[in-house]
């Protein structure tokens, strides 16, 4: 076998197997970042070995034999021979690097939730924990995640360095955490999967308009977590990510340029996705404990998937659920959509009047969607002359390439408007 197949089917099986066996591996060894260095160890190993030998029956098993077998030598150099190096060393077959004992069926989706929990943890960083939970629970590599967010490789390898000398000298166990630090431990968890959606599906910088593969891993990322944690919350994210997901396939023209929600093809939107949200949404709303934030965002969502017109969205609807969210948790952002809401269930004057608001005050400034909402609602009034200058002011605070595109051409279409 070449040794391109062999590199392609190594990073296949990591792609979809990497939380499974740096898990098991972190619960044999009771060391998350030994757990790692033994994962990436194997992956070095494979490389060589599948081009030579052909791919193992069980990949995913041959990966974490080897990752085993590599502790067992790592043991022994440190001259550690005691109950836990027995207990690595035992019934192990050099000659039958097959599905290894530690893919226990029942360990599995706590091993994932483990490690979703120590990717997460409070100590580390915003920017720390998504490196991390890419790198070790999505399996992607460090040029794969620089890429993603538009920042150097030594970058994110010093993130994910730090990373994992923080967890160790903190001594962060691998393990769920107890029944009363679950759901605050949790909610770190569903904000980093957030987070990366959210740069998927609107990039903050760069020239695209999506960045759908980075989309698609935060939703493979919630799916495993509703699997291992089945709580109301994770499939209100989930339920967010699929609805908001659905509408992708429209958000871009023939020529590969933007298109705006209320221009879009309704047609092209993702049906299979949609079913799926809301499928996910309806689940965490017969649990009975009330939405919480990702909930209320996706009954947003929902309002936009099932109507089959911008004209036709339960706008008053929105502007209640936007009122939830944001006594629920306040922010400018919520505070700005629902001033959207507001302009289009009463009229863009009365929205008008909270975009201004929230300017005055000072809130999102140096963000371009101030602006962008501002010249939005002035051209509806009838205003193109100061449209046009707070659409100039949103153009020079955008540094994504896609949206100075979109607002170049509201630009361009104002100054064929009389003032």
């Amino acid at each position: 076998m070449s040794s391109n197949k062999a590199r392609a089917a190594v990073e296949a099986v990591w792609r979809s197997e990497s939380a499974r066996i740096v898990g098991a591996l972190a619960r044999y060894t009771g060391d998350f970042t030994l757990a790692e260095d033994l994962a990436q160890e194997a992956l070095a190993e494979a490389l060589v070995s599948w081009s030579v030998r052909g791919i193992p029956a069980e990949p995913a098993g041959w990966l974490l034999t080897a990752g085993r077998r590599r502790a067992i030598d790592s043991f022994r150099r440190r001259a550690v021979r005691d109950e836990k190096y027995a207990l690595l060393a035992h019934d192990l077959s050099e000659e039958e690097p097959g599905l290894d004992a530690l893919f226990n069926p029942d360990a599995i989706d706590d091993d994932v939730l483990s490690l979703m929990f120590v990717a997460c943890h409070p100590v580390l960083s915003k920017e720390a924990r998504i490196a991390l939970t890419l790198r070790v629970v999505g399996g992607m590599g460090t040029e794969e995640i620089a890429k993603s967010f538009l920042v150097p490789v030594p970058t994110i390898q010093a993130r994910i360095t730090r990373a994992k000398k923080t967890l160790a000298a903190a001594h962060v166990p691998f393990a769920v955490p107890e029944a009363p630090e679950i759901t605050e431990r949790l909610g770190s968890v569903l904000q980093v999967i957030y987070l990366i959606f959210s740069e998927g599906a609107f990039p903050s910088g760069g020239n695209s308009w999506m960045k759908t593969e980075l989309a698609g891993e935060a939703r493979r990322l919630a799916r495993v977590l509703v699997r291992a944690a089945p709580e109301p919350e994770v499939f209100g994210l989930l339920a967010l990510m699929e609805l908001t997901s659905a509408r992708f396939p429209a958000r871009l023209d023939a020529a590969g340029q933007p298109v705006l929600l209320e221009d879009q093809d309704r047609r092209r939107w993702d049906q299979s996705a949609i079913r799926r949200g809301r499928a996910a949404l309806k689940t965490a709303v017969v649990s009975g404990r009330g939405l919480g934030a990702y909930g209320l965002q996706a009954s947003i969502a929902e309002c936009h998937a099932v109507a089959r017109t911008a004209e036709e969205t339960d706008w008053q609807r929105i502007v209640i659920l936007y009122e939830a969210l944001g006594r629920l948790v306040p922010s400018p952002v919520v505070e700005l959509n629902h001033a959207v809401a507001v302009a289009m269930a009463s009229g863009p004057a009365s929205g008008l009047q909270l975009v201004d608001a929230i300017a005055d005050r000072g809130a999102l400034k140096g963000s371009h969607v101030v602006p962008t909402v501002r010249g939005e609602l002035l051209s509806r009034l009838g205003r193109p002359s100061e449209a046009k200058v707070a659409l100039l002011e949103a153009l020079e605070l955008c540094s994504n390439a896609a949206e100075r595109f979109a607002l170049e051409r509201k630009i361009a279409e104002l100054a064929d408007k009389p003032s």
